[in-house]
């Protein structure tokens, strides 16, 4: 593709329209020192994606490429052992050169730029659609809690899911998620009372995702969160460099925790579960068509409204 000519920005023969539009080359990567090169300059946002560079999850995950003449994007679909995930990052137009002919599985839990939203919604029912804050430290900025936690593995995983349902949320974590993942856990009275683990890890990549903070209703504002939270932190330092979590915003209780942690806001992303609003036909009529405008390119090329 290097040596390939960019795509040409072209009128449109649709006087309806009266637009001019753009070419894209679309296409898949799989080779990991390119898409690190994409990923590697937007490490906060990225941290997921680039955990997903390890062998055993970049084999269960699909990326997608457009480039054209006004920017790229990037696309990756991955599954793992809760469910299948979309992350994008990059140009709007490019992005939705992606999505029409690669729009990922049925359900998904979709993290994009906040500029992406306009595009995902047109691809995507999103009923709980969040604006949440990407906060990151490392181990120079790190103020930990001092408390009493405990690592939890596979063992635990009763005890964890009964936890969290404790507000009526439904959850089905298996040992092996808990054990391929890192989780500590702050205990009352030999009741498990507040939980923290992470989303991916990555020491290859330096990085790691935290999430899965939880406090039992009763035992909230007493600082367990940031315990956990802490104590999962500091474990992840010790083989990456930074973590990184999402939170909402408007939960400013979390928020001035993480802070006093020494996690810092590094921008804003959205985050939810997705639903795709074709069933795919579309989708295949699209990347047939798409196939043959590009095969001269070894790439699927699609035009988009400027």
């Amino acid at each position: 593709m290097a040596d390939r000519p960019l795509p040409r920005r072209i009128s449109s023969n649709k006087p309806i329209a009266g637009r001019a539009h753009v070419d894209y080359f679309v296409r898949p990567v799989t080779n990991l020192d390119e898409l690190r090169s994409t990923l590697q300059p937007h490490r906060a946002y990225a941290a997921y994606a680039l955990g997903q560079l390890q062998p055993q999850l970049f084999a269960r995950s699909e990326w997608w490429l457009a480039h054209g003449a006004q920017g790229q994007a990037l696309v990756l679909h991955s599954k793992g052992g809760l469910g299948h995930a979309l992350f994008a990052l990059g140009a709007t137009d490019a992005l939705q050169a992606v999505l029409q002919l690669h729009p990922g599985p049925r359900h998904t839990f979709l993290s994009c730029q906040v500029a992406h939203l306009e595009t995902m919604l047109r691809y995507y029912h999103l009923p709980d659609q969040q604006s949440m804050m990407r906060m990151l430290v490392d181990s120079e900025t790190l103020q930990p809690a001092e408390g009493n936690t405990r690592s939890l593995t596979g063992r635990d995983v009763h005890t964890i899911n009964r936890l969290y349902r404790s507000e009526g949320t439904p959850a089905f974590y298996s040992a092996e998620n808990i054990d391929a993942a890192v989780y500590y856990g702050a205990y009352e009275g030999g009741s498990l009372v507040a939980v923290a683990g992470t989303h991916v890890v990555s020491p290859d990549e330096g990085i790691a995702v935290l999430g899965n903070v939880f406090t039992h209703p009763g035992f909230r504002a007493q600082g367990l969160g940031a315990l956990v939270t802490s104590a999962v932190t500091r474990h992840l330092l010790t083989s990456c460099r930074e973590v990184v979590l999402s939170v909402d915003p408007r939960n400013v209780a979390a928020v001035a925790a993480y802070r006093r942690l020494g996690y810092r806001d590094v921008g804003r992303l959205i985050e939810g579960a997705a639903v795709r609003r074709d069933l795919g036909v579309g989708a295949f009529l699209r990347r047939r068509l798409a196939a043959l405008r590009g095969r001269r390119y070894d790439a699927e090329l699609v035009s988009i409204p400027s």
